[in-house]
């Protein structure tokens, strides 16, 4: 009897179980139903209907864009060709002038020649060297203020562009411990020009003199300051003694246009792998053979390429070094470099920004030592 009565209460527990099962699957999916066409709140509760407005995908940023006929026009300008000159001569079945150079448009954010660069030079272990190493930092500043405000009054259309030209790779007169005859700077140095830089709303050019090291490995030891945005760099032939094995000082050393583009690739490869602004490469010349094959240098859209006119003396000595191993050989840009002591040598003096800015092409880089 116990066990009939058993079974009994058993069957109707699972007929109970089967009947609340069915009735949550049913609650369930008629709530689902109901949730397609409605809304609920977190509580399971209907919200009354609501009608969804489609909202429309943002349209995307315009990618900048260089003005090239700004460019175009500066680059007239530099080389002193007047509108109305451009016009005729393109026009004319005549040949084609050497300046402006026809070069590759740099990307967006390049520096030239929508600034003039002006430049102070030197190493700070060295008051022979350059400003740099000479005076104390609040007169570094304030002499470089003072020079930058002299280049705007002499041609107010090209703002300047204040620089910290940094020696981070010395050229020696011993051998080191690697036979290399060059010192690279310690970083605490090279941070200090980033501060200076800083100071004067500027950028950074680090200068390489490789002695008998190769002139591509220098540059890329210094690649965690390349990829700042406001670092560039320069290589100084003078100093490159790969090719002669001489030790540095002892005669001019120099590079090929293959190591020059070597390094542009290698600085274009930066830029683009970290989304930064052109860089600037500035290669120093005051003789033919400093630079080989110069005019086989290719700047990039991402490199802008300086020929810098790097010999001092008498205002004659340096216009005739300008005219003669850098105007004839056009690359890109040209830059003049003025030493506060040397160029007084001989009954010099120190060339003024309208002396300077008669010269064609104007030089877009001033570098003062």
């Amino acid at each position: 009897m116990n066990n009939r009565r058993a079974l009994i209460l058993s069957g109707s527990i699972s007929l109970a179980l089967i009947i609340v099962i069915l009735g949550i699957l049913l609650w369930t999916d008629t709530r689902e139903q109901r949730a397609e066409a409605h809304f609920l709140n977190e509580d399971g509760i209907l919200l009354p209907d609501l009608e969804i407005e489609s909202v429309p995908e943002p349209e995307p940023e315009p990618v900048p864009e260089l003005d090239k006929e700004a460019y175009d026009a500066i680059m007239r300008r530099l080389a002193h060709v007047e509108e109305t000159e451009a016009d005729e001569e393109s026009e004319a079945v005549e040949e084609e002038p050497l300046w402006p150079v026809e070069a590759a448009y740099p990307n967006v954010g390049a520096i030239l020649p929508f600034h003039r660069i002006v430049a102070y030079y030197g190493n700070f272990y060295s008051t022979r060297m350059g400003v740099l190493g000479e005076y104390s930092r609040p007169v570094v500043i304030e002499k470089l203020r003072a020079e930058s405000a002299k280049w705007e009054q002499a041609d107010p259309e090209t703002p300047v562009m204040p620089a910290i030209d940094y020696i981070a790779v010395v050229a020696q007169a011993g051998p080191g411990k690697d036979g290399m005859y060059r010192f690279r700077m310690p970083d605490d140095h090279i941070e200090r020009a980033l501060s200076y830089a800083e100071e004067v709303g500027g950028i950074v050019i680090l200068e390489v003199q490789a002695g008998r090291a190769n002139v591509q490995t220098e540059v890329e030891a210094l690649e965690k300051y390349l990829v700042l945005p406001q670092v560039h760099l320069a290589i100084d032939p003078e100093f490159a003694m790969q090719h002669t094995g001489s030790r540095p000082g002892l005669r001019v050393g120099f590079v090929t246009a293959e190591e020059v583009n070597t390094a542009a690739e290698y600085l274009a490869g930066l830029v683009r792998d970290h989304n930064l602004p052109p860089k600037v490469l500035v290669v120093h010349r005051y003789t033919q053979a400093m630079v080989r094959n110069a005019t086989d240098i290719t700047p990039l859209p991402e490199v802008q390429i300086v020929m810098d006119m790097d010999g001092w003396g008498t205002p004659g000595a340096k216009y005739n070094t300008y005219n003669s191993f850098i105007v004839p050989y056009p690359v890109q840009f040209t830059g003049f470099k003025l030493f506060y002591k040397n160029d007084l040598k001989g009954g010099g003096w120190v060339l003024t920004p309208p002396e300077i800015l008669k010269l064609t092409p104007q030089p877009i880089f001033i570098q003062y030592q």
